[in-house]
């Protein structure tokens, strides 16, 4: 299957019940970015201990007090100090990447900056780490029915609870993964 073939960009990935690697357990992904040397998302359904405001306070920035309490995601293995902020808007920041007309993801400070003076975009969810393929490794897993992919429903990135994220992602294609066996492979 050549690059071309398959545009992921601004799709959901869904970990296919047998997934093997316990970092993408029941994962669900979005993709930012798909090109011909590869491609880039996050997890978006991977909560950690960590809050918003304890990052904020780590970062020494000063918030409004509810965002306090807001999961950070673990957006994936790769560059795990680093945050990626997945947003609804039309504002650029300083390193803002177009996913879609309505979505994007930022990986500078201002962006937090903003948020925590509530200047931020409406729905945004935060994210430490990524996910990434060399060129030609996902159309690989996917031909291997590692992962399902659908379009990106706004809904199940800022509106869906955590645990649901998977199931609904996967009720996007007419169906409920965890109905599905956990063995991967071809028909």
């Amino acid at each position: 299957m050549q690059t071309e073939d398959l545009q992921l960009q601004n799709q959901l990935l869904i970990a296919m019940p047998g997934m093997k690697d316990p970092r993408f357990e029941h994962a669900v992904i979005l993709i930012a970015r798909h090109s011909a040397d590869g491609c880039f998302g996050v997890t978006i359904n991977h909560p950690t201990e960590t809050t918003l405001g304890e990052l904020f306070e780590h970062l020494k920035i000063s918030f409004k007090s509810d965002l306090a309490s807001m999961p950070v995601l673990q957006g994936g293995p790769v560059q795990p100090e680093q945050g990626f902020v997945v947003h609804d808007t039309d504002k650029d920041w300083e390193n803002t990447l177009r996913i879609s007309d309505e979505l994007a993801i930022t990986a500078s400070k201002d962006i937090l900056a903003d948020i925590s003076a509530g200047q931020g975009p409406d729905n945004f969810i935060l994210a430490l780490g990524c996910a990434s393929w060399s060129a030609g490794q996902i159309e690989n897993e996917l031909l291997e029915n590692t992962w399902l992919s659908c379009p990106t429903a706004p809904s199940i990135l800022f509106n869906t609870p955590f645990p649901q994220r998977w199931p609904s992602a996967s009720q996007l294609l007419g169906f409920d993964v965890r109905l599905m066996p956990g063995l991967a492979g071809h028909a």
